[in-house]
């Protein structure tokens, strides 16, 4: 597709999620981009993630629709249990696709994050490239990396992650200029703990549920303890899982957890206190522990923080760079890819590669995912609480949820976050196929003018 705009170049740190789907946007609006990402490969770790109507309409924009359909499984619901297997409540998503026009679906991280791999231009993943250092002097934006090797662009876009080496950059570049934020000089909160996996595929008879081709999604709270636990079943006869522990104290020094990304850092001892814990398809935790290959398993620490500063200069974050979730909300990813689908509208519509113009993009992207991404933050303590709190206030609000909130109640409150959906405006739009009325999508300058040219003409 060609483009008009004075954008040559867009650097993006990191190959999670949202800069692979930044990197899919910009291809689609003909702007050119390069991923640079740390590791050294591309490491297939990671468990149960899911999708909806907020992000799914983009992806058939994209193309990308049945491609994702393919590796993954309608979601009907999430059941709670306590740790004697008695149900507790849940949410039922029979009517969501009827609602929305979509399923809700359930896949396992590795596949997906291999389907936005696929996606990429060869040539326009770079692995291996830790960035030393960042320049930006006005006119152009420069990472160096630790091998050598420096590139240049007209913007940089920090993908890489809640412990983001570009906003760390970006935030000493600030604080010099004494324009930082006291609240993001602090540091982000830790609430929990989890090691999370997913087995090598399995036999038909394993387990009942694999017979079904809809995923089974099922969580167990530990009572007296601060242990929860997850299962969901996904394509190819497996099984994602999810052991979470709350920690006492959620501030925590973050520079302790400077390395806790996805990663096989198996915790051993975990493990052994987890193992006999029941698991509600049936046998114990213990028994998909040992169905998972030791690679595929990672301990991650549940960080939460919202930063004020987003964008300063040249440089602009996405995804956990700037807004930290926790992952009970299953809205990390989607808001993740709801930035980049918001952030290359706004590069779009850049006609000059001015400071001035990239500062007044950056602030329009900014001012449209803010207030989103801090309201999905709040909702996601409150998922937090009810999937798996154990203090005693935490096991009342849960208790008022499932036996007070009548269920169409709990239905409508749930569905309310599916009327904000992005598209991305240099392609065709998606009609909603759904019955929930949609926030209008917030049109950019040239859509503007090309509806003033229709009507003129």
């Amino acid at each position: 597709m060609a483009h008009d705009s004075e954008i040559k170049k867009v650097l993006i740190v990191g190959a999670g999620m949202s800069g692979l789907m930044l990197g899919i946007l910009l291809t689609h609006a003909g702007i050119d981009f390069d991923i640079y990402e740390r590791s050294a490969v591309i490491k297939p770790i990671g468990s149960t993630m899911a999708f909806d109507s907020r992000i799914l309409a983009v992806f058939e924009q994209l193309g990308m629709l049945e491609d994702a359909l393919n590796i993954s499984f309608p979601c009907r619901g999430l059941n709670i249990y306590d740790n004697n297997l008695q149900a507790m409540g849940g949410f039922d998503l029979s009517d969501y696709k009827n609602r929305t026009g979509y399923d809700m679906i359930l896949f396992s991280r590795p596949q997906m994050h291999q389907l936005f791999v696929s996606k990429i231009p060869k040539d326009k993943l770079h692995l291996g490239k830790k960035i030393e250092s960042i320049e930006d002097n006005g006119e152009e934006v420069t990472i160096h990396c630790a091998d050598g090797s420096s590139a240049s662009g007209d913007i940089l876009v920090g993908a890489d992650g809640a412990y983001s080496g570009v906003r760390m950059s970006l935030f000493k570049a600030m604080a010099e200029k004494g324009l930082l934020p006291e609240a993001d000089k602090e540091d982000l909160s830790v609430g929990h703990i989890c090691m999370v996996g997913t087995t090598k595929p399995l036999e038909d008879n394993t387990y009942k549920a694999l017979n079904d081709n809809f995923s089974h999604f099922e969580r167990v709270i530990m009572q007296g303890t601060p242990h929860s636990w997850s299962t969901a079943t996904v394509p190819g006869n497996r099984v994602c899982w999810l052991m979470t522990t709350q920690l006492e104290s959620t501030s925590t020094n973050a520079t302790r957890f400077n390395n806790a990304e996805w990663g096989p850092e198996a915790n051993q001892s975990m493990i052994e206190e987890v193992r006999d814990y029941p698991c509600a398809l049936g046998g114990t935790m213990g028994d998909l522990i040992d169905l998972t290959p030791p690679e595929m398993i990672s301990r991650v620490f549940l960080e939460e923080k919202l930063f004020e500063s987003w964008h300063h200069g040249r440089v602009v974050l996405i995804g956990d760079a700037c807004h930290k979730m926790l992952p009970s909300g299953g809205a990390g990813a989607i808001n993740a890819l709801q930035d980049a689908v918001i952030l290359a509208n706004c590069i779009y519509d850049i006609t000059s590669a001015t400071p001035e113009n990239i500062h007044e993009a950056f602030a329009d992207y900014r001012s449209q995912r803010y207030p989103k991404a801090k309201y999905q933050i709040d909702k996601s303590k409150v998922m937090a609480t009810i999937q798996y709190g154990q203090t005693w206030k935490d096991r009342a609000i849960r208790n008022i949820i499932f036996n007070w909130i009548p269920k169409p109640i709990q239905t409508e409150l749930f569905l309310k976050d599916t009327t904000y959906r992005p598209q991305v405006i240099f392609l065709p739009n998606i009609e909603n196929r759904g019955t929930v009325a949609l926030e209008p999508q917030q049109p950019c300058k040239k859509y503007i003018q090309k509806q003033s040219e229709e009507q003129a003409n």
